[in-house]
């Protein structure tokens, strides 16, 4: 009959539970971590070993893990749709923590300030999505939205939208960011045109784009910065 893990087996995935009240999380491999997300293995691999495949999955790149879907999880075999929304949710967590200590920051100065903010937000996304930055006279941030979500190529973000938002929100300045999730940080005709558009219809009701932000990966560009707009 067999064992579901035996005790040699059972023994390979407490270790790294032992390894972190010990040690710290820092001191867990990647594998390690994701070993005790998974916490059983089957009765062909460990979980230790399910994790290595879903990092192989990965490329063994922790971006590209972020981006994966619970369905595209559920093709290693032995991680089942529990087990893939555990880990998704893990990594949801800590993009919002992200998030969070990003909006810690009191005033928005420069386009590397919205960037603690933005990353996390566009990063890891397969389709492109805008977000937005409100902020007040200040410059601090009253609140981040996501405005709009496209497609592989492309969104739409509604002026008319984001300016009654920004009127309901009390701001008086905004900054606009979305991804391109083919990589290449390069501002397209249609975003110069956007962010122009955008600078002219907040001009006129006393409101500032500060800045439009593209996310590609762990790059990015700044339209204000690259004098854009």
């Amino acid at each position: 009959m067999a064992m579901n893990l035996s005790i040699k087996n059972w023994a390979e995935d407490e270790r790294p539970r032992e390894k972190m009240l010990q040690k710290g999380a820092a001191a867990l491999a990647d594998a390690e971590l994701l070993g005790i997300l998974i916490a059983s293995g089957t009765r062909e691999r460990s979980a230790i070993e399910l994790a290595r495949d879903i990092l192989q999955l990965a490329g063994n790149n922790l971006l590209e893990l972020g981006k994966l879907t619970p369905a595209d999880l559920q093709k290693v075999k032995g991680i089942g749709e529990a087990r893939a929304i555990t880990i998704c949710a893990a990594l949801e967590l800590g993009r919002r923590r992200q998030m969070s200590e990003g909006l810690e920051r009191p005033v928005i100065g420069r386009s590397k300030d919205a960037l603690p903010i933005v990353m996390p937000l566009l990063q890891d996304l397969a389709h492109e999505v805008m977000c937005v930055l409100y902020l007040n006279t200040a410059n601090k941030v009253l609140r981040t939205e996501v405005i709009s979500s496209g497609g592989l190529t492309g969104t739409v973000a509604d002026i008319k939208v984001i300016l009654r938002n920004c009127l309901l929100n009390n701001a008086t300045g905004l900054i606009l960011a979305h991804n391109h999730p083919s990589g290449d940080t390069k501002a397209s005709a249609q975003d110069i045109a956007l962010t122009k558009a955008m600078k002219e219809a907040a001009r006129l009701m006393d409101i500032r784009l500060l800045d439009h932000i593209i996310v590609a990966g762990h790059q990015h560009l700044s339209l204000a910065d690259e004098g854009l707009f």
